[in-house]
C-alpha cells in the first residue's frame, strides 16, 4: 500500500510542478493556443513516469533502481528534448527558429521538471521506507 500512495503523491506532485512550470512559461512568452500542446504533453509524461516509477518500486533494490530510472528517464527526455531542436534547426534557420522556442522550450522544461520531481519524491519515500524497515528488524 505504501508503494500505491508514494506514487500517487508524487504524481500529484511532480504534475503540478510540471503544470506550474508550463503555466510560467506561457505566461512569461506570452502564448496562446499553442500551449495546449504543451499542456497535454505534460500530463501524459506525468502519467508515464508515474508507471515507470512504480513497476520500479516492486524491484528487488528498490533504491539503486529508482536511482538508475531517474537518471535514464532524464537522459531520454533530455536527448528527445535535443533531438526536437535539432530537427527544428536543420528545417529552419537559428533566425527563424526564434518564433517556435517558446513552444520548444515548453515541450521539454516542463517534463524535465516533472520527471526530477518525481524522482526526487520516489527516492526519499524508498529510501525512508528502507530506513523504518532495518528500524524495526
Amino acid at each position: 500500500m505504501r508503494k500505491f500512495f508514494t506514487s500517487l503523491f508524487a504524481f500529484i506532485l511532480s504534475g503540478f510542478a510540471g503544470g506550474v512550470v508550463a503555466q510560467q512559461l506561457a505566461v512569461i512568452t506570452d502564448a496562446q493556443e499553442e500551449y495546449i500542446l504543451v499542456f497535454l504533453l505534460s500530463a501524459l509524461v506525468t502519467v508515464v513516469v508515474t508507471l515507470v516509477f512504480f513497476v520500479a518500486q516492486f524491484m528487488t533494490d528498490a533504491l539503486a533502481t529508482v536511482n538508475r530510472t531517474g537518471k535514464r528517464l532524464l537522459i531520454v527526455f533530455t536527448a528527445l528534448f535535443v533531438v526536437l531542436i535539432a530537427i527544428i534547426l536543420t528545417e529552419k534557420g537559428p533566425a527563424e527558429m526564434r518564433g517556435d522556442m517558446p513552444i520548444v522550450v515548453g515541450l521539454g522544461l516542463p517534463s524535465l521538471v516533472t520527471i526530477l520531481v518525481h524522482w526526487l519524491f520516489v527516492r526519499w519515500r524508498v529510501g525512508r521506507g528502507l530506513i523504518e524497515a532495518q528500524v524495526s528488524a
